[in-house]
């Protein structure tokens, strides 16, 4: 549907709110009842005076006059969205927690959306109660302006409900949604997402690795297909949250189809470094980044999901660019970088957290904005930013802007129900080829974790900690100093002479291509250090507080699950080590897996390592076949021999393995954490295999499996891990088998009486 847009010339000073843009309803504000009034007391006061959503708006501040345009159609005409965030609870310890979110839309420039409703539905899986209490919780909330310029505006609306005694179903709409490019007919029907019960979890979704790599051939691989796995497992059993642990885009055609092709072209490398990244080629970039996202969180099944399973992310390269942060540190501060770290930073920001971008991006031309700090008046011209906000309380922000990002880091904490904390370490804007993180931001993190965590009084007994890249992870310290050794230097001559072996050397720094990746890795020789301290800090907030911590990992396109654990030795019972630490490895959901050889290597990798004198980590042999073993057509993903990682697409589930409501647990009356069975759980000779009765069974028969039912297992408060593996890369339906296992809650505490302070 075509856009008519009335150009208006603003007459007066500096814009600095919303005012000045009309609402084509002119309806007024007071007519809306139930409004959302807890956090912004200046709305309520403008309902009392009967003013216009319009007016309303102005109590939102930002610097810039906008495109200066007002739309005249009727309709609402989103280029992008609804998508859909969870951030954080309040009222966690209380009996009345409220669940706080919200909603994004990409529309038109120059509109002014009427305010989004949230209807409760009634319990999860009946229908809507028409005794009066669906009526009193449903509420409207008025919508933000983030961002707009000529091209687009940017929507967000605050979204909070209040968690009820059973798991419950809420509906949202915008009224008068429609798609600006006509091709979503269904988009004003409202969505439906679900919040779990006061007393229970949530169940999580993670994945990672939502895109392709240049060059892959998409439609061999049926586009992102198991997007519609996903869906279906959650009309059986909703997922209350959908964990981003990295690159959910990929932005790295760029350099090749994009803005930045001319200067991945340049073969000078000193030319290259020194090129500058003027207005022209950021208005170019900013304007790519923009339609990749759009056209990729457009794109179904993907689109869905994003609408009715709320988000939670952590950005890592190819939000930006393939090996940002990883290449050599005098090409990594080029121009160039510096601006697409920029540019990238800020879409992340409006499209995966729904806030204001900086006021202006890094370009040679603006000085000022070379710190991160300066409001640029060219990027400014005809645009619209936010900037009068408060944080989130879920963000710890860092203290001073990365080395290569002109902004400081933005990692999470946050409460997923009733029992699960949840850490994402930003990991990427601080990162470079020798650290991922400051030490004062670790400090920032571990500080406000435990003061967290603490102020529970013990209700949280799991700490979901996101590290985008595995941590217990087999080691390929042989390849990086093949890589990195002499006899690469002739190779590198040829290829810059002749063009041999073109595809083994990247088009940044001339490194070795695969030598970024490597480098990303907590288990490359330089990150060694600051692994171990990351561990080592982890096992203290663990037995200080009694949590058991459980890690996501992502980014090396296989599934595996890696984990930390007391020394044999010293005969601690999982149930009792601080040191048990499960990393879940789920990668990729969309990109194409790595050659079985590879998979067959890690695995041959597997060894027994010692992270210090009391601590051993290896992967488990969780996979006791391939999936759709015997299955016509179906063709073989790793070698007889390799149980531990598996090279097809994947994502996995984590929830609680026991109903804290009353409701049966597939049957089972389950296990209680130091007593029976998993009291006398026998030590393995050989660690690869189970070490608790979670472990027991791991793979394809396991409860967990199906990450549907819930297993009974590990204990009341254990937790069950499922990761769904793709079948056939051809099935565009995207079936997959699933592998489970469980994991423990920790009970540190049973050494109190040891002596020990714990």
């Amino acid at each position: 549907m075509a856009t008519s847009i009335e150009a208006r010339q603003e007459q007066g000073g500096p814009f600095q709110g919303e005012g000045t843009h009309q609402t084509a309803t002119g309806a007024t504000i007071a007519s809306l009842k139930h409004d959302s009034t807890s956090r912004k007391p200046d709305y309520g006061r403008a309902v009392a005076a009967g003013q216009t959503q319009e007016q309303v708006a102005q109590h939102s501040q930002g610097v810039g006059n906008g495109p200066q345009v007002r739309s005249t159609t009727e309709q609402l005409e989103v280029l992008c969205g609804p998508l859909l965030n969870y951030r954080h609870m309040s009222g966690e310890q209380t009996d009345s927690p409220v669940w706080h979110g919200s909603v994004l839309l990409v529309t038109t420039p120059g509109q002014l959306p009427e305010r989004l409703s949230l209807n409760y539905v009634g319990s999860a899986g009946g229908s809507s109660t028409m005794n009066g209490l669906s009526a009193s919780l449903d509420r409207r909330f008025p919508g933000t302006k983030l961002y707009e310029d000529p091209g687009k505006a940017f929507w967000q609306f605050d979204v909070e409900a209040p968690f009820q005694e059973l798991e419950s179903a809420w509906e949202y709409s915008v009224p008068r949604m429609t798609s600006a490019k006509g091709d979503r007919p269904q988009l004003g029907r409202p969505k439906r997402f679900f919040i779990p019960s006061k007393h229970e979890s949530m169940r999580i979704m993670f994945h990672s690795c939502n895109g392709f790599s240049v060059g892959t051939d998409e439609e061999a691989w049926s586009g992102p297909a198991l997007w519609n796995d996903v869906l279906r497992v959650h009309e059986q059993q909703p997922f209350h949250v959908m964990i981003g642990g990295g690159d959910q885009i990929y932005n790295d055609s760029v350099r090749v189809s994009g803005p930045l092709r001319p200067w991945t072209d340049i073969a000078n490398p000193h030319k290259r470094r020194e090129h500058p990244f003027n207005e022209d080629l950021r208005a170019k970039c900013d304007e790519f980044y923009f339609q990749n996202y759009v056209r990729w969180y457009g794109m179904e099944p993907f689109a869905s999901a994003n609408g009715q399973i709320p988000q939670l992310n952590i950005w890592d390269d190819h939000d930006i660019i393939d090996g940002f942060g990883s290449y050599t540190d005098h090409f990594m501060r080029c121009a160039v970088f510096r601006g697409i770290g920029g540019v990238a930073h800020k879409y992340y920001m409006l499209f995966q957290h729904h806030i204001p971008p900086p006021v202006s991006t890094f370009t040679t031309d603006a000085p000022q904005t070379m710190h991160g700090q300066g409001a640029d008046s060219v990027q400014l011209r005809d645009t619209y930013v936010l900037t009068q906000r408060a944080e989130d309380p879920s963000y710890i922000i860092g203290k001073k802007p990365g080395p290569y990002v002109e902004e400081k880091s933005r990692s999470v904490f946050t409460q997923l129900g009733k029992r699960i904390a949840f850490l994402g370490l930003d990991a990427r804007t601080e990162r470079t080829r020798h650290q991922i993180n400051y030490p004062e931001t670790y400090d920032l993190i571990f500080r406000h974790a435990s003061q967290q965590i603490a102020a529970s009084r013990g209700e949280i007994k799991h700490l979901v900690l996101l590290l985008g890249v595995p941590i217990a992870y087999p080691r390929l310290q042989r390849l990086e100093n093949i890589l990195q050794s002499p006899i690469i230097g002739p190779i590198r001559f040829l290829n810059k002479r002749f063009g041999l072996a073109g595809g083994f050397f990247n088009q940044f720094d001339g490194g070795v291509d695969l030598l970024d990746d490597l480098d990303d890795h907590y288990t490359a020789h330089q990150h060694k250090k600051e692994r171990k301290v990351l561990v080592e800090r982890l096992q203290v907030l663990a037995k200080e507080h009694s949590i058991r911590v459980s890690i996501l990992g992502g980014d090396v396109h296989l599934a595996a699950m890696g984990r930390f654990y007391s020394n044999p030795k010293l005969a601690i019972p999982v149930e009792r080590d601080w040191r048990y630490m499960a990393n879940i490895i789920s990668s990729a959901i969309t990109n194409k897996p790595p050659p079985q050889a590879v998979a067959n290597l890690l695995a041959r990798r597997n060894k027994i390592h010692h992270l210090d004198h009391d601590t051993d980590e290896t992967l488990l042999e969780l996979f006791n076949e391939d999936p759709g073993h015997g299955q016509t057509g179906v063709k073989p993903k790793t070698a007889e021999t390799n149980h531990a990682t598996m090279p097809s697409r994947n994502y996995a589930i984590i929830c609680e393995s026991h109903s804290h409501t009353g409701a049966t647990t597939n049957g089972m009356n389950g296990h209680t954490n130091g007593k029976g069975e998993s009291a006398t759980f026998p030590t393995p000779k050989n660690p690869r295999e189970p070490l608790h009765i979670g472990e027991k069974g791991a793979g394809t028969g396991h409860p967990a499996a199906s990450g549907i039912a819930r297993s009974g297992l590990a204990g009341v408060n254990g937790l069950d891990v499922t990761i769904r593996v793709e079948i056939n890369p051809s099935d565009r339906e995207g079936h997959t088998q699933g592998y489970g296992f469980s994991v423990a809650a920790l009970e540190s505490a049973a050494y109190a009486g040891q002596g020990e302070k714990w």
